[in-house]
């Protein structure tokens, strides 16, 4: 296989996977911060190395503290007045 043919689908390949997480994040919020939490629960706990816990609170969503029937927006507060021109 050619180099400059490898480098494109490598290109391909990395903006299929930047898109597939772009709609992800934005069609199915709750699914992806359940995701986040099932990855990062394990690199948390005691006795994990200091990198490994480091990558895991990075990878952990923001603590939220909305109810059940929340959407995960994470913008429960009052909508900002809006400005007349």
């Amino acid at each position: 296989m050619d180099a400059g043919l490898l480098a494109q689908y490598l290109v391909i390949a990395l903006a299929v996977v930047i898109s597939a997480g772009f709609v992800a994040r934005r069609q199915f919020p709750n699914a992806v911060r359940r995701l986040r939490i099932a990855l990062a629960i394990p690199m948390v706990r005691d006795g994990q190395p200091g990198w490994l816990r480091a990558l895991g609170r990075r990878i952990a969503p923001p603590a939220s503290l909305g109810d059940d029937s929340c959407g995960g927006c994470d913008n429960c507060g009052p909508a900002p007045p809006r400005k007349h021109r």
